[in-house]
């Protein structure tokens, strides 16, 4: 069995891309199709949504709150459509997890042997011990998230601490040396181009999830120009998902996602 970070890089290969689609299933944008007497909306509209768009997307992320917002029916639709995705696309469970060490464990346990997903975020504040769980696990790819793509990471991910440095700095400096079996990836906002550009100094051959582009507004050619042919997964939700409220919504989507595949295809030669 290859590795997350092998088969992701073989899928990009594969389309040529670089793009990942989140589907995060909003109640507000449901297609007004299907709130009329379909009995399973959200299965349907993100069933035909993934196949309208595999032959685009390197990975899909499903953001976990997305999901636990239907209570027991959002288990249900996350493991139908986990079981939906192509097999060959790489699949990252967006929990943001990050507790004490028994509780992450058993988090862990519950994403890479029940789920089978290939990779995961996770939140590093807690310390090296909250996160060392996932990294326990052969092969799989942990996203660690370093500087998000939202305002509100100004608040403390970009703090100036001890000698003058950011906290994101500090997370990806110690996580750099943590001891792992895991593979170690970060997440990196679109939004912040310089602070980007920081990150990929300090780590110029890891994998980076890049989100912000899109309905948030990320310059996502600097962001390229920036990473060059370096390892990056460039995450598009709602600008996908969401492109058509009308019956086309599968086609329009399918759409959209090639032009974001376009904008994010693979460096000349490849990776």
């Amino acid at each position: 069995m290859p590795s997350a970070t092998e088969k992701l890089a073989q899928r990009q290969r594969q389309v040529q891309s670089r793009l990942c689609i989140g589907l995060d299933p909003d109640e507000r944008l449901l297609p007004a199709v299907l709130r009329r007497g379909e009995p399973q909306p959200w299965k349907r509209f993100l069933r035909e949504i993934t196949a309208a768009t595999a032959p685009f997307a390197c990975a899909y992320k499903l953001n976990l709150v997305f999901y636990e917002q239907f209570g027991f029916d959002g288990w249900r639709l996350l493991e139908d459509t986990l079981a939906t995705l192509p097999a060959e696309s790489t699949v990252i469970l967006d929990g943001k997890y990050g507790d004490v060490p028994h509780t992450a464990e058993l988090a862990a346990r519950t994403v890479f042997e029940r789920l089978g997903v290939d990779a995961v975020t996770v939140n590093p504040l807690l310390g090296a011990d909250s996160v060392a769980p996932f990294l326990s696990y052969p092969d799989r790819l942990i996203f660690v998230l370093a500087r998000t793509s939202n305002a509100g990471a100004q608040d403390f991910l970009a703090l100036r601490c001890e000698g003058g440095l950011p906290l994101y700095i500090h997370v990806i400096t110690s996580s750099l040396h943590w001891p792992r079996r895991a593979e170690l990836g970060f997440v990196v906002g679109a939004t912040a181009p310089e602070d980007f550009a920081a990150v990929r100094t300090l780590a110029p051959y890891t994998w980076l999830l890049v989100p912000g582009v899109g309905t948030q507004g990320g310059d996502i050619s600097t962001i390229l120009a920036i990473n060059g042919e370096a390892p990056l997964l460039v995450n598009v939700g709602r600008s996908i998902l969401y492109a058509s409220s009308d019956s086309n919504f599968a086609e329009a989507a399918a759409h959209a996602a090639a032009a974001f595949a376009r904008s994010v295809s693979l460096p000349l030669g490849g990776m």
